[in-house]
């Protein structure tokens, strides 16, 4: 075998005469500032980038992961120095407009313990990136992506399969890019069953945490039956107690980011970390945050054909007639002076609603109009019913899924509260600012990063304290401001004008995958 001096966190390569050794994951070396510039390699191979993700856009989603893979991917692709590739798993629930247009490539059999299960491979290419999509319909052929009893089994088989598909299509990549919970086997399986393998030893790992709260925790009992991993590499899953897959990855890989510069500092501290503070501060010298960006062409206020007018920058005025449409749409007063304030969210505790519950009363009695669009924990949405009976003509609260009517209440509202427990990126509220609808947030993750004060040119209103009277204080602050028509359209156009898109992340990741390969 050829000698190289690149260096890599994996094991050494075992002899003939050798047992499998417990591989030691070594912390990387910081690269030395370069005191020359680099010269220029005329026809340098392209950098390999795969991404390992449970959804992707515009696939399947049931969140903002996916929307990162489909978008992320995507703008790194658009730098043609760059291989870059997507694998998740083949659902039944895929769009049908999609799976017609699957290329069926082969198949294999995964190993998983004791297991040898059937493993298809389908392919689609669109924008530059090549799709793969591992089908296997005992694990696969059900309703939704998550939320089985089986989750982890399902999961693991599919990280497995991705180190064994690599091997099918030829693929070896510099970065293999993880996402959350569901794809840090990938990550644990690098450095522990594949970094033997010549060909697997030179590929890195970067992870990255979309929520901290969903960790991937299992009882050590199934750690070599349903996972797969020999006891002696339980001290990289083994966390207080049980086995925690996110820990895992963390340790084993050579980055691991976050979904904002402020989320990667506030999973330090345990009111954010759930338990996982301790191993975050433990590998810090490894982490980074990275604001996300949204589709900035498909939330755009001048071309989506789901509102009711479109608009720019240079024609706020027409994004009255998206308000007015709007109130008539949901049964409230055609009121061109009444501010509406929105909310679209999922209606569980760590969204602020604890907040919004104890003051919305108080703030029903000023000249507003309230909208709130979403589902969640049956308490929240049997009270903001209730509410909206009891205040007809002020509020309109909408327990559904509606993503058309999502769009026309981005773009009818003048405000948009989003008051986060904690948020680690958010893209409600960068999606509110490109409809001009100012956001009015706690400064909390993502938030905090994409939304800035008023009073500081900035693009919205914000508070820091996690308390109902800072927010109270800060929406009627935005009321008054409201008054001032002309102040409010300059809030109006920094909103709109606000750089969300993923050009400017893009070249984020491509710096931290540099500074993992050495460069």
């Amino acid at each position: 075998m050829a000698t190289t001096t690149k260096k890599t966190t994996t094991a050494r390569k075992m002899t003939k005469k050798e047992k499998e050794p417990v591989a030691e994951v070594i912390p990387a070396v910081e690269a030395v500032p370069e005191t020359a510039a680099t010269p220029v390699v005329e026809n340098a191979p392209k950098k390999k980038i795969l991404f390992v993700a449970s959804e992707c856009t515009p696939f399947i989603a049931t969140g903002g992961l996916a929307e990162v893979i489909g978008s992320l991917s995507v703008a790194i692709a658009k730098d043609d120095s760059y291989d870059v590739r997507v694998i998740v798993p083949f659902y039944s629930d895929i769009k049908t407009q999609y799976r017609a247009k699957f290329q069926f490539i082969g198949n294999i059999y995964t190993p998983l313990s004791w297991r040898s299960q059937y493993c298809g491979i389908f392919l689609y290419e669109e924008n530059n990136v090549k799709f793969y999509f591992i089908d296997n319909e005992y694990y696969f052929k059900r309703p939704g992506c998550y939320g089985y009893y089986d989750d982890g089994e399902r999961f693991a088989f599919f990280s497995r399969a991705v180190m064994e598909v690599m091997n099918f299509i030829n693929f070896y990549p510099d970065i293999m890019h993880c996402h959350d919970w569901q794809a840090a086997l990938a990550a644990i399986y690098l450095k522990t069953k594949y970094c033997y393998r010549e060909e697997y030893q030179y590929i890195r790992s970067v992870f990255t945490i979309h929520n901290i709260e969903y960790q991937g925790k299992y009882s050590l009992d199934i750690l070599e039956d349903l996972f797969d991993i020999p006891s002696y590499y339980k001290h990289f899953v083994e966390y207080d107690g049980c086995i925690n897959l996110m820990k895992g990855a963390i340790e084993v890989s050579e980055k691991f980011s976050t979904v904002s510069p402020k989320y990667a500092e506030e999973i330090k501290d345990p009111f954010y970390a759930h338990g996982l503070e301790n191993i975050v501060k433990r590998n810090e010298f490894k982490l980074c945050g990275i604001l996300n960006g949204i589709d900035v062409e498909g939330y755009n206020a001048a071309k989506d054909p789901k509102i009711f007018a479109n608009f720019d920058k240079d024609s706020l005025e027409k994004k009255a007639i998206n308000k007015e449409e709007l109130q008539k749409l949901l049964n409230l007063p055609v009121s061109p002076d009444t501010p509406i304030i929105s909310m679209i969210s999922r209606l569980v505790s760590h969204k602020g609603l604890d907040l919004v519950t104890a003051v919305i009363e108080r703030l029903l009695q000023e000249d507003v109009q309230i909208v709130i669009l979403g589902t969640g924990d049956s308490a929240y949405e049997n009270y903001f019913k209730e509410l909206s009976s009891r205040y007809v003509g002020k509020m309109n609260a909408i327990i559904s899924f509606k993503p058309d009517l999502a769009r026309q209440i981005y773009a009818g509202s003048d405000m948009f509260l989003m008051p986060s427990k904690s948020e680690p990126c958010g893209l409600s509220q960068m999606i509110a600012s490109r409809y001009a609808t100012v956001p009015i947030v706690r400064e909390t993750g993502g938030l905090y990063d994409s939304i800035k004060p008023e009073g500081n040119g900035g693009n919205g209103f914000t508070f820091a304290s996690y308390n109902a009277e800072d927010m109270l204080y800060v929406i009627k602050t935005a009321l008054k401001c409201y008054r001032d028509k002309t102040y409010w359209k300059t809030l109006m156009t920094r909103a709109i004008t606000s750089d969300f898109s993923w050009a400017k992340s893009a070249e984020e990741y491509k710096a931290m995958y540099k500074d993992v390969l050495g460069r």
